[in-house]
């Protein structure tokens, strides 16, 4: 079965989460804790006054949440990266009023008062017995409304959050970006004729050269990463990261300014490069771009042609 990452499209006014939906059983597994007010707070005398507080997890990294299409079953998760900015999103967007219930009906007089993303095992959360991976996205939601918490949360109807929003499958986002990354390219060629400031080498523009001595060490890397990639039904890399890799199995030239994008990305990316692990994506993304002989030889080139 599939699994699919989604994704912000911070492009869409409507990107994120839109709202938080109170529900019997919450995609993501997790109950959240009805709390109440077990010391008096004396000074604004709410003695045995409910907070009507509820907390639980809106949203968990890296967690498989089964979805079913029609006929189409597949999983989908989202990354810590994307959790934040959901969570960050919610507030910008001004949306920590929105409730519903059951995903089905819009409900007033709820507020989420309280957000924090789980950092470390010191975290609040443990003090109420959850047990939750870091990059979890807390929230606290104020109950004022009485048909809500008489009737769903204090008899035990409703027991966890589920978000309401707008995300991208990242496969469908990542041809997007290949597409917009072939036309920058191309954007920045014409711009540089246009302009007639190509420095030269020999006498030739070299920002419109393109170069395939690259040697056969870096087409073998990126042979093998595709090889891993199929293995682990090509989760890793993006579609940009993908094509690369085509391009440099087949042996094909190759502009400047991808050559640029190659040295960049190789030289943030080494980190995560740990050859011990040859089914991680850090692994097989690696070898996609060429691995690190596609490094030496952009470095290389790029001072040869005097870009760096």
């Amino acid at each position: 079965m599939r699994i699919v990452e989604l994704l912000l499209d911070e492009e869409s006014l409507q990107a994120g989460i839109q709202a938080i939906s109170v529900v019997e059983s919450p995609a993501i597994e997790e109950d959240f804790i009805a709390l109440k007010d077990e010391q008096p707070k004396i000074e604004l005398k709410t003695i045995d006054k409910e907070k009507r507080i509820l907390m639980g997890a809106a949203l968990i990294p890296n967690k498989p949440i089964y979805r079913r299409n029609g006929e189409d079953e597949y999983y989908i998760y989202f990354s810590q990266d994307t959790v934040r900015k959901a969570s960050e999103l919610f507030f910008i967007n001004g949306n920590q009023n929105k409730a519903t219930l059951e995903h089905q009906m819009d409900v007033q007089g709820t507020s989420v008062v309280e957000s924090w993303i789980i950092e470390g095992e010191q975290d609040k959360s443990r003090m109420y017995g959850m047990d939750l991976p870091v990059g979890t996205w807390m929230v606290s939601m104020k109950i004022l409304n009485d048909e809500l918490w008489d009737g769903y949360v204090k008899s035990g109807k409703v027991k966890g959050f589920s978000i309401e929003g707008y995300f991208v499958d990242k496969v469908e986002a990542s041809k997007h970006d290949a597409k917009e990354m072939e036309a920058e390219e191309q954007l920045n060629a014409i711009k540089a004729i246009i302009k007639k400031d190509l420095r030269t080498k020999k006498g030739k523009r070299t920002e419109l050269e393109t170069y395939k001595d690259y040697p056969t060490s870096v087409r073998n890397n990126a042979k093998r990463g595709i090889a891993l990639n199929e293995k682990v039904n090509n989760k890793c890399a993006t579609q940009v990261g993908k094509v690369r890799a085509q391009q440099l199995a087949n042996g094909e030239a190759i502009s400047v300014e991808t050559i640029k994008r190659m040295y960049s990305y190789l030289s943030r990316a080494e980190e995560y490069y740990d050859e011990g692990d040859t089914t991680s994506c850090g692994y097989i993304s690696y070898l996609l771009w060429g691995g690190k002989s596609a490094k030496r030889w952009a470095e290389s080139k790029l001072k040869e042609l005097g870009k760096i």
